[in-house]
């Protein structure tokens, strides 16, 4: 079941989806985040990385916790040197093509098949990365439920970016029940051409009752108002993937992605 859910994410790609305009609900105004409101709950800083295939008893998983792959690269699982390494504090996503024509990449899960692991319930999530440049690569950091229930769960990609479109991001809001995808809104995010991989960005979304807020370098850039659904628990990921419904032939090998931390908070009493 859960396969079939995620596999859209190929069948569907963000940027063909229509992206939401104008709505009042849709316009944040550049206000910053102030995280003096909010105490830290998860703190990843990458000195080093516990990591397993899909667990239990290590922080991340490779894999996403329903076990399906999605993008033309396949996520591994982690071996020496591939497809994570950390070194001063950065963790780093190796993407390259194998002797066998084969792309592979790396996926990390905050929780497994059995939602052991990091979950939260609102709150802000917050990594700060650096992509990699040229068509096909697709990076990405998102918020999943651990809710199986069959109520319906939310996805929130907090960013995903296609190298093919170096001038921009997208950032979404999904609702999935019985294999479909039955509520989805996204909007594109402008930035400096180039800039994403240039250099490091954090990006971040915020989840209450009333708004689902998304943050580029702690200012908000959209918002969505909130669902009961947003509010079940949610894991992290965070992946390099590729494709997406875009062209891969001209994909870099390597094509790396760098990542300097993971965050979550929730609001103080």
């Amino acid at each position: 079941m859960q396969i079939a859910i995620f596999t859209r994410k190929i069948m569907v790609p963000l940027a063909v989806l229509a992206v939401s305009q104008g709505a009042s609900a849709g316009r944040a105004a550049d206000q910053e985040i102030d995280l003096d409101r909010y105490k830290l709950t998860f703190s990843e800083d990458f000195d080093s990385l516990d990591v397993s295939s899909v667990g239990p008893g290590t922080r991340w998983i490779a894999h996403t916790p329903w076990n399906g792959d999605f993008g033309s690269a396949r996520f591994t699982d982690p071996r020496p040197g591939f497809p994570f390494q950390t070194k001063d504090g950065i963790l780093t996503i190796t993407m390259q093509k194998g002797s066998d024509g084969k792309w592979r990449s790396g996926l990390l899960s905050s929780a497994d098949a059995k939602g052991r692991g990091f979950t939260q319930v609102g709150g802000y999530f917050e990594v700060r990365a650096r992509f990699p440049t040229g068509p096909g690569v697709w990076p990405a950091f998102w918020l999943c439920s651990v809710d199986y229930t069959g109520a319906g769960k939310p996805e929130i990609d907090i960013v995903e970016h296609y190298g093919h479109d170096p001038s921009r991001y997208f950032v979404t809001v999904h609702i999935w029940k019985d294999n479909k995808d039955v509520y989805a809104k996204n909007k594109a995010i402008p930035v400096p051409a180039g800039s994403l991989s240039a250099d490091f960005h954090t990006y971040g979304a915020s989840i209450d009752k009333d708004f689902v807020t998304f943050y580029f370098d702690r200012k908000a850039v959209w918002r969505e108002p909130s669902k009961p659904e947003f509010l079940n628990p949610v894991f992290v990921l965070v992946n390099l993937a590729a494709g997406g419904g875009w062209p891969i032939k001209d994909m870099p090998s390597p094509s790396v992605m760098s990542v300097d931390y993971i965050r979550a908070y929730q609001l103080k009493p």
